[in-house]
């Protein structure tokens, strides 16, 4: 039923073109992006490639128009499916990958991917230019414009091409395999608030080998994706943000050592390539922070990214801090 949505959507907008005199033609989307039978996860790339590029090219080829509509796919038995939220981004991602396209535009409301959240930074800028890796970490921090990462990774497929967030008439976003690289170039600061802190305790860790991956087995077994991780000799650290499992979580966990749930935090994110090569940008960053009350850090996992959790109530000032230091000064 959700399918026929963007279904009638590209039907309509196939003829629009027509009537104004462009050759186009609808193609109906699940004949070009192949999944497996899991709604909302994964593609499955070669499949995509061979029936995308067997259902466009030819039309292409006649200087028709193919018009599709995004979000949906099927899988190899002809069932019908869907890509999840920002599915349609990663739709033309995927098309474009396929294509081997110079460029794959996301036409979205916002002027491009912002230095931060407007809502919280009203004055935000827009951001130039990113490479993939700096554009995924932002999206799966909720930049609004690329909802998730795996339109990052889709462009990362073909890496020669320019993925551009852009409202119409505006230069927007290019996103790109290299970026410029400045000393203390930071490009956003990305929060995600309603986050979960579990902090698991065991003097058995102690030494021991295996235990991590026991720990982690309870995550994928309940299907829960961790954010950030912290560990010391007997204690981990760790995030999440769907909290639909979360009471048989910390059951299992239990069985390891005792658990500390911390609601009602939130991640910061600070991203830039070039945190990868400058020394102080840390320190700058805390500094902006010393009445702020940071819970748990996580720097080195990414060279370009660094994490840090607080209490969400003061999300919105952190972010707004570190947006007059980095941006503003």
């Amino acid at each position: 039923m959700v399918s026929y949505g963007e279904r009638l959507a590209a039907t309509l907008l196939a003829a629009v073109l027509r009537s104004r005199g462009t050759a186009a033609r609808y193609v109906d989307a699940r004949r070009c992006i192949i999944t497996n039978e899991e709604h909302g996860r994964a593609p499955l790339p070669e499949r995509t490639g061979e029936g995308t590029r067997a259902q466009l090219v030819p039309l292409i080829n006649e200087a028709i128009v193919p018009v599709l509509g995004g979000f949906i796919g099927t899988t190899p038995e002809g069932a019908t499916t869907t890509l999840g939220r920002g599915g349609s981004d990663y739709s033309a991602a995927l098309v474009g990958a396929a294509l081997k396209a110079r460029e794959v535009q996301i036409w979205t409301d916002v002027a491009g991917v912002l230095t931060a959240d407007p809502r919280v930074v009203p004055h935000a800028r827009t951001i130039a230019r990113l490479s993939f890796a700096e554009a995924a970490e932002l999206a799966y921090f909720g930049a609004r414009c690329c909802t998730e990462n795996d339109s990052a990774r889709a462009g990362r497929a073909n890496s020669g091409a320019h993925l551009q967030f852009a409202r119409a008439g505006e230069a927007g976003t290019m996103v790109c395999a290299e970026t410029e690289v400045r000393p203390l170039t930071v490009k956003a600061i990305a929060h995600k608030q309603g986050i979960v802190v579990l902090q698991i305790t065991a003097a058995r860790m102690l030494g021991a080998y295996g235990f991590l991956r026991a720990v982690f087995e309870i995550f994928e077994r309940h299907r829960t994706a961790v954010d950030v991780v912290a560990t010391s000799e007997v204690s981990i650290s760790l995030t999440i943000d769907d909290r639909t499992a979360l009471a048989a979580i910390v059951g299992d966990l239990r069985g390891f050592g005792t658990v500390a749930v911390e609601d009602g935090r939130a991640i910061i994110c600070v991203v830039g390539e070039g945190l990868r090569s400058t020394p102080g940008v840390a320190a700058r960053v805390f500094d902006q922070l010393r009445d702020i009350n940071i819970s748990l850090i996580s720097q080195g996992a990414s060279s370009i990214n660094l994490t840090f959790v607080t209490d969400e109530t003061c999300a919105p000032e952190a972010v707004a801090r570190l947006h007059r230091a980095f941006f503003e000064s």
